[in-house]
This record gives C-alpha cells, structure tokens and sequence, in this order.
C-alpha cells in the first residue's frame, strides 16, 4: 500500500501544503536481505525510493532501519562478515555489480549519521578534503563550492568569519549542519540520513528539519526517525519496519 504524507503543515517559515511530488523511481530495491556474520537482520526489502522525495523509515530499534540505509550506498562492504542479497537499481544499474566504484557510488548517495562526525579539522578543511579527494584542486572553485554547501545548510552566516576555526569548536547543532554541508559539498542524487536529529536539541531540531524540506525537489532524501512526528512533517512516504520472527522486514509503504 502506498500513502502520500501530504497535510499541510509548517516548519518554521516552511511551508509544507505543496502538492507531493511526481512518483518516479530513483531507487528500485527489490528483496534485499543483509546479513552480519550469517545472523540475518533485514530480509526480503521490496520498495521504490523516489526521486525528489523525502522517505521516512519508521519502525523499532533493531529492525534493520540503518542496515537498509548502510546497504543502498554499500558501507556494509567495510563491515567484516556483512553480506547483500538481491538488487538495488540506481537509475536502472545494479550497485551491487562488481562494475560499480563504491567511491563513485558514494558520491553519487551522501550520508548522514545520528551523531554529528565532523573531522578534527577546521570549518573549510572538513569540506576542501572529500572535493580534493575526488579530484577538485582549484582553489577558486574549492572555496565556491564550499561557500554554496554551507549556504545550502543554512551554516553560511554563522560561520563566514571563522572558517579556519576548529570544528570540533561548533555546537552540535551546528556540527550536524557541517556534516550535511560536507555530504551536499560533491553534490550528490540522493542523501541518506540516520536520525540526523536524535542528538540534538529541539531547536536545532527545527533547524535540520527545515534543511530537510528544503532539500525536496532537489535531492531525493531517505531519512530514519523514531520520531514520528517528524516523519509526518518532512516526509512524503513512509516505510514501515517490524521485527517478525526475528528478522527485520518491510511490513507497509
């Protein structure tokens, strides 16, 4: 079954009454099973992700919500013992076939963590670094780019002046934002967030939130969330996630 979230509501100066967006696949995952260690914690994933949308994933802890996000932009590959089973076509292609640069694939499908993981490193470094890593040297287009990630997060204003301090330096809040920044800095399709907010305050909150909404349109965004409010603000579809028999699966869309 399929439902569009769309109630008209408002974060902060956002408002959220647009009609859903047109339903066209960016992501076609199609019985996806991961393992750890032969323990199966996601079994038999069927649903399409699409594109210029936001996805929620609800569900319990342990249902396999994070091991879904982990899957789709292949950081189980670094996980010792983790195994994929069946397919996830990104605009038609199969990431899983051996053909395909996890490190392209990453860069094409961004992440965000639950806990902010900013580098030890200043505001500008945090970003220069994963451009310079995929071939980005000019320093006129390094500083235009970054100056436009942070801009897109909302971070531009309270960090202009400083961009040479430390990031640890930030408040979480803020670090959250930086690491949205960095992912949005090589421009990716799609952005996978793993409860982006559930370390922060309400404020900080409503901040990353509306970041979220006004990513819709230009990114398509999969985001996992406890909070099901949230989930009902940001959200034009939700998947619903449930331990059966021990194993995590996708019980509605």
């Amino acid at each position: 079954m399929s439902h569009h979230l769309d109630t008209a509501y408002t974060v902060g100066s956002v408002s959220l009454a647009e009609p859903c967006c047109i339903p066209t696949p960016h992501l076609q995952v199609s019985n996806l099973s991961v393992a750890y260690q032969q323990h199966r914690v996601l079994e038999a994933v069927s649903l399409d992700i699409y594109k210029g949308c936001i996805t929620a994933l609800i569900g319990p802890s342990g249902c396999g919500k994070t091991s879904f996000l982990s899957a789709i932009n292949r950081l189980t590959d670094l996980i010792p013992g983790a195994t994929t089973e069946g397919t996830v076509q990104l605009d038609g292609e199969n990431i899983f076939d051996k053909s395909v640069d996890a490190l392209r694939l990453r860069r094409r499908i961004g992440m965000i963590f639950q806990k902010p993981n900013p580098f030890p490193l200043s505001i500008r470094r945090n970003l220069a670094l994963p451009l310079r890593e995929h071939g980005v040297r000019e320093r006129t287009t390094l500083d235009g780019k970054i100056e436009t990630a942070l801009r897109d997060a909302g971070l531009w204003d309270e960090v202009k002046d400083r961009l040479d301090s430390p990031a640890l330096a930030l408040s979480g809040g803020q670090q959250q934002r930086l690491c949205i920044a960095r992912a949005l800095v090589l421009e990716p399709e799609i952005l996978l967030m793993d409860e982006p907010c559930s370390a922060l305050d309400p404020i900080s909150s409503a901040v990353v939130e509306e970041l979220i909404i006004r990513l819709r349109g230009r990114l398509t965004v999969v985001i996992v969330t406890h909070n099901l409010a949230q989930a009902k603000r940001v959200a034009n579809y939700a998947a619903f996630f449930w331990m059966k028999e021990r194993v995590g699966k996708l019980i509605e869309f």
